[in-house]
């Protein structure tokens, strides 16, 4: 993913839908007097200030890789808590944490078998981890993305580039967090449910999450070619009802040292 490939603006239109699962992995957290948290993948800050407030956090920092999105970060400052343009590859903090918080943005990191060891070895004793990775691969907008994408003219100008999927099996996040040697874990996959206006309305939702990977890659013409070639190829996929019954598979997974 590019650094600057989401639109905030796009990706609030269902924010409301989009923050369930990240309020759920907050209810997994214990809360403990004087945290020092970091949340990986902030976005604009929102939700960094809600966990921060929830759990009266000493300290809290949030991380996100897009400027975009950090522009709207001020509107949720707070005391102890801040934030810093950065990726999780290249994330190198000056002590431990008591939790290492991520929503919504892993999945978006190659190599998750070394990724976590590393994760965990952010985390002072008795440190928990909480991170909730989508996992909608083999949803049909996801298989028609990655579709359209190996087509030309589009294959050419994006590089041979097509949404990449990271995750691993779900109960491989298990075994990591036991050879780990965390003391207690729940990994589990959600299903989160949204009623639509209309199967068209799948099409701004993903807008505002994989499409904006292929948009920040393409000259904003041969989008438009896209995004219509995408259209067309997904409606029929999906059923032509109304209220559309749109699905998200998530895995929320908790775990303390």
């Amino acid at each position: 993913m590019t650094a600057d490939s989401w639109d905030p603006g796009q990706y609030a239109k269902f924010l409301r839908e989009r923050s369930a699962p990240f309020f759920d992995l907050l209810d997994l957290v214990e809360p403990r007097p004087g945290l020092r948290a970091v949340d990986l993948g902030c976005g604009t800050g929102e939700l960094t200030r809600a966990l921060h407030d929830r759990l009266g956090c000493r300290e809290t920092l949030g991380l996100d890789r897009s400027a975009k999105m950090l522009e709207k970060s001020a509107a949720f400052a707070a005391p102890g808590l801040r934030f810093e343009e950065g990726t999780v590859e290249s994330f190198a903090p000056d002590g431990p944490f008591d939790l290492v918080f991520s929503n919504a943005a892993l999945h978006f990191v190659e190599g998750h078998p070394d990724l976590w060891p590393r994760l965990a070895s952010l985390l002072a004793p008795g440190g928990q981890m909480a991170v909730h990775l989508p996992a909608n691969q083999d949803h049909p907008t996801h298989v028609t993305a990655r579709e359209v994408a190996r087509e030309e003219p589009f294959a050419a100008a994006l590089g041979a580039y097509v949404h990449p999927t990271h995750l691993l099996p779900v109960e491989a996040y298990a075994v990591l967090f036991h050879r780990l040697g965390f003391a207690r874990q729940s990994v589990k996959l959600v299903v989160y449910t949204h009623l639509l206006e209309s199967r068209e309305s799948v099409v701004e939702w993903v807008k505002g999450s994989i499409l904006t990977e292929y948009q920040s890659r393409l000259a904003p013409e041969l989008y438009g070619r896209f995004l219509e070639t995408y259209r067309q190829r997904l409606l029929p996929r999906l059923a032509d009802e109304r209220p559309f019954f749109f699905t998200f598979k998530r895995v929320l997974m908790h775990a303390t040292k």
